[in-house]
């Protein structure tokens, strides 16, 4: 029989806050931290907003020669897993290291040091790219850093399917202790994609919002006037953990993790099925995975990316699945107030999830003022709602047709 698996521990770098507290404080009050970009001279780039990481200090989480050789998504995964690991009261040591594993996802990585080291190859030639080039940008290495940072010597990898990479790392992770490979995975996901290569990118594929007059508006998921996502930045890390493990030593649990499902659209590059087909198969894997029946799922923190096509087919998978019970359910996007993390999306919006579960109140989807005829669920529009939630489902979908599906709910011996 395979583990149970329980959440035990979650730390968050994101723009609306650092740290569970005022992370869930902050999705509760439907702020936004949406606002103009500082990172880069926006001047002729067609989006100028953003959602960026404030008032981080790296020195409050690593040394500063450790940092200069990290790029800031795996600064933001190592700052957000040892805030996980404390709130998780875990003890890494040489007892128990080989049983503690890390999973962490990104979808772009190192993009920061990548541009900065290419502008350094064609001004100043070959000679100059620094040593630290090559292991500050993998995208594995928010993974490798967090295990060397905590001493985590179990099961170690990454994921990378775009916006999809954190939730694929935690189903990722859940199959590991389900199967006994770890006691404990480290996972979740990192991103720092605001620079000027990816927003030119992502501009000329007219992905991007360019409510520039209005940032904290911008990101207005399943609203009839959404015009593009807007990126954020940061990372959201889970301890999760063999049920066995965390009764053990009397950890915190926040929730269980029950589900896992994923799926492939084989359609387009970019664009997403636009029947929902793959998202749908994703979450009816979930459900199986779970056991649960349909009726019995309270809450689900959307995918939701404000983007016109997103938007209509999660909807309309979300009917495909669960057909007139769809109108019953509570269905919103903290990204509304995030912004899009990319492939740390998943991240912190299952921790959105298991807080939801963990305090009865459900997160709004901010900036909801002209309906859309196809996207007619109960969004959670504008403010938090109160709700003895017992599961909740969480949807990520990728580039590339990439689409995974977490289950989460209330823990119970």
């Amino acid at each position: 029989m395979s583990n149970r698996v329980v959440v035990t521990g979650m730390g968050v770098i994101s723009p609306v806050g650092i740290g569970l507290k005022d992370f869930w404080s902050a999705l509760v009050a439907g702020e936004s931290g949406i606002d103009k970009v500082t990172n880069f001279d926006v001047t002729e780039i067609d989006s100028k907003i953003g959602g960026e990481v404030k008032d981080f200090n790296v020195k409050d989480y690593m040394s500063r020669k450790d940092a200069k050789r990290m790029d800031k998504f795996a600064q933001y995964a190592v700052a957000a897993a040892k805030l996980a690991v404390e709130d998780s009261d875990l003890e890494i040591n040489d007892s128990n290291a080989e049983d503690v594993g890390v999973l962490v996802g990104s979808g772009i990585g190192g993009m920061e040091t990548f541009e900065n080291q290419t502008k350094r190859l064609i001004e100043r030639g070959p000679g100059r790219i620094s040593p630290f080039f090559i292991p500050k940008m993998i995208s594995n290495m928010a993974a490798g850093q967090v295990s060397i940072q905590l001493g985590a010597k179990g099961p170690n990898a990454t994921t990378v399917s775009a916006c999809a990479s954190a939730t694929h790392a935690i189903g990722d992770a859940l199959d590991i202790i389900r199967r006994g490979d770890a006691d404990v995975m480290v996972t979740g996901g990192s991103e720092a994609a605001i620079t000027e290569l990816s927003y030119a990118g992502f501009c000329s594929m007219k992905a991007l919002s360019t409510r520039n007059d209005e940032p904290e508006k911008a990101s207005r998921p399943f609203d009839d006037e959404r015009d593009g996502f807007v990126m954020g930045e940061g990372s959201g890390i889970l301890i999760l953990e063999s049920l066995e493990s965390a009764l053990e030593r009397g950890a915190k649990i926040y929730g269980e993790v029950i589900g896992y499902g994923m799926s492939g659209d084989a359609y387009h590059v970019t664009a997403p099925d636009p029947e929902g087909d793959g998202a749908a198969r994703s979450m009816q894997m979930a459900i199986d995975n779970s056991g649960l029946d349909i009726e019995e799922i309270d809450y689900i923190n959307a995918h939701g990316t404000s983007t016109p096509p997103n938007d209509k087919l999660e909807t309309k998978a979300i009917k495909n699945v669960f057909g007139d019970l769809a109108y019953d359910l509570a269905v919103s996007s903290t990204k509304s107030m995030t912004g899009h993390l990319l492939g740390a999306a998943g991240g912190i919006e299952a921790i959105a999830s298991l807080m939801a579960i963990d305090n009865g109140v459900i997160p709004p989807t901010i900036n909801y003022e002209h309906e859309d005829p196809e996207c007619d669920l109960n969004y959670v529009p504008n403010k938090a709602k109160e709700l003895d939630v017992n599961v909740a489902l969480s949807n990520s979908l990728g580039f590339g047709g990439h689409n995974a599906t977490l289950i989460f709910t209330k823990y119970q011996q």
